[in-house]
């Protein structure tokens, strides 16, 4: 439905390439979230857990072509954009968030298409030594759970933007106010549990 195709499977997980717009790959995640949510009403009717899974989502230049021997050959993708994707997506299980992706991807969304979003963390991928900063897309979760992330948006950066500037006593009422609104918000619990500890031992270099 949004031009894009799967490269491989790598055991519970999918690669896919979107050789068109970045918003194609946006609107491909916010609809699995909401397939996923369908499939989790038919899995709690049977007794079973419901399930989650995270996307991260990055572009760049990558080279495309065929790997292998004569007796086994297949199609790939390889590039750092590649590799940077899929660190984005390891990072959806620390912060529990459906959608991940890098301020690249973010940078080139056309401003006529709205999605949901706010910062989550600026990250030094394995490998690199520049920092990837990093956003959360909330939209295809429950409309609850996007009113409340949009609701708590506001105390949620001043908490961020505080907590980079090292004021640590400030940013700790910003994320309670947050958790307040929304206990479920795990990204404000781990920059609290943060900003708790860097203003009662001191901080060296905390960002490396």
């Amino acid at each position: 439905k949004n031009n894009g195709f799967i490269d491989k499977y790598i055991g519970d997980a999918i690669m896919a390439l979107f050789p068109g717009e970045v918003e194609d790959s946006i609107q491909a995640a916010i609809q699995m979230q909401q397939e996923v949510r369908i499939y989790n009403q038919h899995r709690l009717k049977q007794g079973y857990d419901p399930i989650k899974i995270g996307c991260g989502i990055h572009t760049g230049n990558l080279m495309l072509g065929s790997i292998g021997a004569d007796a086994r050959m297949e199609g790939t993708v390889i590039a750092d954009s590649v590799n940077v994707a899929s660190r984005i997506e390891g990072l959806t299980k620390v912060y529990d968030a459906s959608i991940l992706i890098s301020d690249t991807i973010l940078k080139k969304i056309n401003p006529s298409r709205i999605f949901n979003y706010r910062y989550i963390d600026k990250v030094k991928v394995k490998g690199k030594t520049e920092y990837t900063v990093i956003y959360e897309i909330y939209d295809g979760q429950p409309d609850f759970m996007i009113e409340l992330k949009t609701q708590t948006k506001e105390f949620f950066e001043k908490g961020i933007n505080f907590y980079y500037e090292k004021n640590f006593k400030e940013a700790i009422p910003a994320f309670l106010r947050v958790i307040d609104i929304n206990p479920n918000d795990v990204a404000s619990a781990i920059y609290l549990k943060r900003a708790k500890y860097y203003l009662e031992n001191g901080i060296v270099e905390f960002l490396e």
